[in-house]
């Protein structure tokens, strides 16, 4: 930086357009990484450079302000620094009024969280800057709180969205909040919503902690909202971009001894805080003398020999449903056992259980927590998956033909998706018999995981099955001895699959898949892509793909992230279980078309995971076709 001698008067226009050439031609780190810092330190305490530095920024023609703003906003050490380098830029210059309120918030969403302090500390800092932040937190809820944009917009941008409204709360003052308080509410009901009805439980938990901040703003005194989530990183993150003051991005820009001010502050607070616990226990002991309860001169009895009275568990199926479809109140303990002890004897009587097994199952599916059983569900769980695989046909029959009956809750036809993707991978793994330790020939088991994280486990088993299919030419481990067994899951895979994929096009009442039910529908795609996975080298599985192919392509423009990754989950289970040649034969076009269509998938979904599902089905699609051509015909 060069100084004028002789108080002579110079016009910098030429600096600012030099500035903004070489700012727009790519050079924007390399400047303002070496100008931004010297001007920092000259405006802490000259008015003059101040000025100088406002008219830098100001005679920057409007094609090349973006990159400029962009730059100052990235660089500068806090919010009172670039308040300092940009003065009320934003009131003078629509350019750069567009881009700090619509451009960096609204349309781009890959900036820290520092750069968003610091555009959103700036506009705090003045009077006349405030209304544009006001304007600025209205247009962020009225994005937030548009369930057209929680669709298709993907979840990096909605956190980035989640970020900025909670910075711009910590900066509002009790007035503005006051003026505002209707708004406000209004955009939470609505927003909290739209965000509980995605099918993502990221975005579920990012509505559920704007909703708690925006609550706890505009009701300072009353009940505030409160979510049961658990909590991670990002929600932590989250929270204390609330709770920081607006004096938190001016920290870094403190001149020495305010700063060693502001630390010899520390302490002394620290140390209140410390005598305030220390002295904290001592009222109980000053006010025990005083409060005793009565009963405490009462002999307690001896109690050490008493032993706890063991239930006996029913030994005969019947005997089970009996109990579970009684109500007397005095068999609260029998019903605790039986349900402990169900699988158990379902997997030790097959017979038995084959002459109940749909009435067990109807029991099963409809049982309700009587006491307060420590894994309960599970224990359910496990009892239907016995019951089923015991006697597959009449179970899956019914189960099916439940899951688009009336009167059933979302609750209850998730957990039919459940039990029956449990049970298929049951009946479709071989029994392991090996003499070694080594189980890397272990054909990989699909876990039940809970929600949409489901999803994220196909991507290994895919990634897994891809693997098997390459050819290594090397000595490896020991491999396990295979048991010759057959698989179950051959003869009944139908009845899991066709009757799922048969009515999900028909609303009922209470249940619409195709509308307000999507958390369902991406469950249920979810699920028959695993069915699908799991009926490899079965007799039926070429009419499950074509079946299964209809379906995707029924689907595969859905506004639900969820629901789109399950059918690209769909795809890849199809193209793994399906021997090519079948596809080939039978579904050529189809396959034509499901190219086309995962291509535009690849390049124009907002969700990354989807994109990265096309991409990853593009490339087995390509490497079959390979192997198929690869093979002397």
């Amino acid at each position: 930086v060069c100084f004028i001698p002789g108080g002579l008067d110079c016009s910098i226009s030429f600096v600012s357009h030099v500035l903004g050439k070489v700012c727009i031609q790519g050079r924007q780190k390399e400047i303002l990484g070496v100008l931004v810092p010297h001007l920092t330190d000259l405006t802490k305490s000259d008015c003059i450079w101040q000025r100088i530095c406002w008219r830098l920024v100001e005679c920057v023609p409007d094609r090349w302000m973006e990159a400029v703003v962009l730059g100052f906003v990235q660089r500068a050490p806090g919010a009172d620094a670039l308040s300092r380098l940009l003065g009320s830029l934003v009131m003078k210059n629509k350019k750069a009024e567009f881009v700090v309120t619509q451009k960096m918030l609204l349309l781009q969403y890959g900036h820290t969280t520092a750069v968003l302090q610091n555009l959103l500390g700036y506009l705090s800092l003045d009077s006349l800057r405030r209304t544009l932040l006001l304007r600025v937190l209205q247009e962020l809820l009225e994005t937030w709180s548009s369930s057209s944009a929680v669709k298709h917009s993907p979840a990096e941008q909605q956190l980035y969205i989640s970020k900025a409204i909670l910075i711009c709360l910590s900066h509002l003052k009790e007035p503005e909040i006051e003026s505002c308080r209707q708004e406000l509410l209004t955009s939470m009901m609505e927003g909290v919503k739209c965000h509980l009805d995605s099918s993502l439980p990221q975005l579920r938990r990012l509505g559920m902690v704007v909703a708690e901040a925006i609550s706890l703003k505009i009701n300072t005194e009353g009940p505030v909202l409160k979510f049961e989530y658990e909590d991670d990183d990002e929600t932590k993150e989250l929270k204390s971009l609330l709770e920081q003051t607006p004096s938190f991005c001016v920290v870094p820009s403190l001149p020495v001894d305010e700063s060693e001010k502001a630390g010899a502050a520390l302490p002394l607070v620290l140390e209140s805080d410390k005598k305030s616990h220390r002295a904290a226990p001592v009222m109980p002991d000053e006010e025990s003398d005083t409060e005793l309860d009565s009963d405490d001169d009462l002999i307690p009895y001896d109690m050490s020999e008493d032993k706890e009275l063991k239930i006996k568990a029913p030994m005969y199926i019947r005997d089970c449903i009996e109990v579970l479809t009684g109500s007397r109140p005095e068999d609260v303990d029998k019903w605790e056992a039986t349900v402990k002890a169900l699988e158990g004897l379902v997997r030790k009587n097959p017979a038995a259980t084959r002459e109940v097994s749909v009435e067990l199952a109807k029991i099963l599916l409809h049982l309700e927590e009587k006491t307060c059983i420590e894994g309960f569900v599970e224990l359910r769980q496990k009892a239907q998956v016995a019951v089923l695989t015991t006697d597959p046909i009449p179970v899956a029959k019914y189960l099916t033909s439940q899951f688009y009956s009336l009167n059933y809750s979302l609750r209850q036809r998730m957990d039919i998706l459940d039990v029956l993707v449990l049970a298929a991978q049951e009946l479709s793994c071989p029994k392991f018999h090996g003499k070694t330790k080594h189980s890397g020939a272990q054909k990989p088991c699909i876990p039940l995981l809970p929600g949409s994280d489901r999803s994220k486990d196909w991507r290994r088993i895919v990634d897994e099955r891809i693997k098997s299919k390459t050819r290594r030419f090397d000595m490896g481990q020991s491999r396990v001895e295979l048991a010759s067994h057959p698989n179950e899951f051959n003869s009944v895979a139908g009845y899991f699959f066709f009757p799922l994929i048969e009515h999900f096009d028909r609303p009922l009442t209470t249940f619409d898949l195709l509308g307000e039910d999507h958390l369902v529908l991406g469950r249920l795609v979810h699920t028959l892509a695993i069915l699908m996975y799991l009926a490899v080298n079965t007799v039926a599985v070429t009419a499950m793909g074509k079946a299964l192919l209809e379906f995707v392509w029924a689907l595969r423009f859905h506004t639900d992230s969820y629901v789109r990754q399950g059918l690209l989950s769909c795809i890849s289970s199809l193209l793994l279980s399906v021997p090519m040649e079948r596809i080939l034969a039978d579904m050529t076009e189809e396959l034509l078309e499901t190219q086309s269509w995962l291509g535009d998938v690849m390049e124009k979904d907002p969700d990354g995971d989807c994109r990265r599902l096309a991409l990853q089905n593009l490339l087995l699609m390509e490497n079959l076709k390979k192997k198929l051509e690869a093979v002397p015909s």
